[in-house]
């Protein structure tokens, strides 16, 4: 028996080492992202989230080590503040937002994709668009978030106290519907909610046109683009590319939810050519995956349905 036992032991050693040696994924090698060094950051005692300050009152909520790069955002005015997407639902968000604003707090989903909504359910004040599949969505899921803590999805050590066993996107209530061409008043700053469906059917960006930031969500951000999925409506991004690019001229910067908050106004006119050229077979595909093929114009790249 004390054989058994010892060679039972050597051989949890030796799986443990092989873990604590296995390489981490290649995306891991881009940490820390340089880009980021341009930004002030906010000093803040959490393991998960990097907080930068990104305008005035504004925070972008930066989630690095896993591979979605999430950002959210929260924009502050003198009465109230709004929480743009709540990421991966890993981190504790509502303690590291309590940091931050003390100011009475409203939720807005850029669209509600599990990485953009994890944690949704920590917060009362959720405003959404009334489409059915945010409706769906708010009934949470499980294996989408399964999927974004899988080894290859990581970098580093997931934040202490975190279950991954139970790890889901949990369910949130809805308590107020949307509609784009709202305006929200935060006291001094006020968002006008524009509707851009494709990436999702409730896909939403956020405009301060006061100071000229347009927070754009998955509709661009500097990486590439997932026009892929069951839900994307490729005419419809289309639509709502040309409504960005009809603001540009009023906007300063452009903050996207994915790798990086900053860029200039000038990558709308950019991505709707961009786009145009690949929906006109003017850009090669390259195979990325079954049923799934990349198209990079420039600057910008997509992730899109293989065509047959």
């Amino acid at each position: 028996m004390k054989i058994l036992a010892a060679i039972l032991i050597w051989l949890v050693s030796l799986a443990t080492t092989a873990q604590a040696q296995s390489p981490q994924p290649d995306w891991c090698r881009t940490l820390p992202n340089a880009k980021y060094k341009t930004l002030r950051r906010i000093p803040l005692a959490d393991t998960w989230f990097e907080v930068y300050e990104v305008a005035h009152a504004v925070f972008a909520i930066y989630e690095p080590r896993q591979s979605e790069g999430t950002i959210g955002y929260l924009i502050v005015g003198s009465r109230r503040a709004v929480l743009f997407d709540t990421g991966m639902g890993i981190g504790d968000l509502k303690k590291l937002v309590s940091q931050l604003t003390k100011m009475p707090l409203v939720v807005l989903n850029s669209h509600t994709h599990n990485d953009h909504v994890g944690d949704n359910w920590q917060f009362s004040a959720i405003y959404s668009m009334d489409t059915g599949f945010s409706r769906q969505s708010a009934k949470g899921s499980n294996s989408d978030a399964q999927k974004e803590i899988q080894p290859s999805e990581l970098c580093g050590d997931l934040p202490t106290g975190f279950d991954p066993k139970s790890y889901a996107t949990r369910p949130w209530k809805i308590a107020r519907y949307i509609h784009g061409g709202e305006t929200i008043d935060l006291g001094g700053r006020w968002l006008q909610v524009i509707a851009t469906p494709g990436h999702t059917p409730d896909a939403i960006c956020l405009f301060d046109k006061a100071n000229g930031l347009l927070f754009t969500g998955d509709t661009y951000y500097p990486g590439t683009i997932w026009l892929y999925r069951p839900e994307t409506d490729l005419a419809a991004y289309d639509g709502s590319v040309r409504r960005l690019v009809m603001l540009a001229p009023q906007v300063k910067i452009v903050l996207g939810a994915h790798d990086f908050p900053i860029a200039p106004p000038s990558v709308l006119p950019s991505l709707l050519a961009a786009f145009e050229r690949v929906r006109a077979g003017k850009v090669a595909a390259v195979p990325a995956g079954p049923g799934k093929a990349k198209y990079k114009s420039g600057d910008i790249s997509f992730l899109m349905k293989a065509k047959e």
